[in-house]
Order: structure tokens, then C-alpha cells, then sequence
């Protein structure tokens, strides 16, 4: 059970962070647990199943080679977790009529990565102990949330745009090259000092997420 309480508690304390933050016109808490359940099965089974396939295909991707690791966190990680969670803002949040304003996007987005985040931070806790949980609860778990901000800024602004398509694909782009950049250079850690870039793009990616809430909460269409 505690294992459990540590797993989820990251998880449970950005979702409410974020919610809180929709300062005007929340949204309803049946759609935000369904948006985080289809983070964690349909995003998750989606992630797992290329993954590996990728993986199977292309045994090379686990060699100790800069270019392949490159390969492994831009692509086979970064792009294909961020595409699962992209399909499932862009074909079930996006058409739903609450979601009303840009700040929506990075409500459902967040929710989707919380989900993701949840489930694969309970697998990596369990397997690894309260010390993994400990570490994942200050880095991968609010990573996940920065890319979530990230793609959700531009996937709200998308939805009242004319330019729905280029904007939703700035947002997956964006999330996937904060994702990529975060995991390569976790990936590449046989060379010394090298993992200090992870926290550096988690920070950069923090500072512009807080910046994206800031400007959709002063942009809201319900602010008084």
C-alpha cells in the first residue's frame, strides 16, 4: 500500500495542481477521469505494442551507440508515447463540447500524460522500490506533465484556429522533442556527467509550461 500511496501521490498532486489552475470555467469530473483512463490503457497498450515491435525489428536500437540512443528516445520513445497520448486529445477531447477554451487543451493533455504517467510509474515502483518512486515522483512524473502543458498549449489554441492542423502538430512536435531530449540523455549515461541534460531540458520544459498556463489563463474567453 504504500508503495501504491507513493506511486500515485505525483500524479494525484499535478492533476489537482492543474485543475485548480483552470481558474474560470472547470471542467467536469467525469470527462477528466475518462480522458486520464484512456492515458492509462489506450495510450499505454498503444506506447507498449510499438515499442516493442520497434524493439524486436530493430535490435540495434539497445546497443550502446549515441546515434541508435538517439534514435531510441527521439522516436521509438519520445515521439511514440507522445503520438498516443497526441490521438487521444486530438480525436476524443478536442470534439468534446466542453472543451471550450485554449486553456482546455492542456487540461485534457495533462490528463492523458497523468494517466500514462500513473500506470508506468506504478510498474516502475513496484519493481524497483520506494527509492525509484522517490526519484520518479521529482523527475519523470512532472516531466511527463511539462509535455503534456507543452502539446496542450497549442492543441487549445488549435481547436478555435484556423490552422487546427499545424497548430496540433507544433504541439506533438514540441512534447516530443522535450521528451526526446529528456531520455537521450538519461539513455547516454555511460558517459560521465552527461545525465545533468535531462534536468536541464526538464527545467527549461517547467519554466515554459508555467509560462503556457500564464497566457491561456489571461487569454480565457470566461475571465471576468
Amino acid at each position: 500500500m504504500n508503495l501504491l500511496l507513493l506511486a500515485i501521490a505525483p500524479v494525484t498532486i499535478i492533476i489537482l495542481y492543474i485543475y485548480f489552475k483552470d481558474k474560470y470555467e472547470k471542467e467536469p469530473v467525469a470527462i477528466l477521469i475518462k480522458t486520464f483512463l484512456l492515458g492509462a490503457t489506450v495510450s499505454v497498450t498503444l506506447t507498449f505494442t510499438i515499442g516493442y515491435a520497434a524493439t524486436l525489428l530493430f535490435p540495434e536500437l539497445n546497443s550502446k551507440d549515441i546515434f541508435h540512443q538517439f534514435l531510441k528516445a527521439f522516436v521509438v520513445v519520445a515521439l511514440v508515447e507522445e503520438f498516443s497520448k497526441y490521438l487521444i486529445v486530438r480525436f476524443y477531447s478536442q470534439k468534446n463540447k466542453e472543451f471550450n477554451e485554449p486553456f482546455d487543451g492542456i487540461v485534457y493533455a495533462v490528463m492523458v500524460s497523468m494517466g500514462f504517467a500513473a500506470l508506468e510509474n506504478v510498474i516502475y515502483t513496484f519493481q524497483y522500490g520506494a527509492g525509484t518512486g522517490l526519484i520518479r515522483a521529482f523527475t519523470a512524473v512532472p516531466a511527463h506533465a511539462t509535455f503534456g502543458i507543452l502539446m496542450g498549449y497549442f492543441m487549445g489554441k488549435a481547436k478555435f484556429s484556423k490552422n487546427r492542423v499545424q497548430l496540433n502538430l507544433i504541439g506533438l512536435l514540441l512534447a516530443t522533442i522535450f521528451h526526446g531530449a529528456y531520455d537521450f540523455f538519461l539513455f547516454i549515461n555511460f558517459i560521465p556527467g552527461i545525465s545533468i541534460g535531462a534536468f536541464i531540458s526538464l527545467i527549461i520544459g517547467i519554466v515554459l509550461s508555467r509560462k503556457a498556463i500564464k497566457k491561456h489563463q489571461d487569454n480565457s474567453v470566461f475571465k471576468l
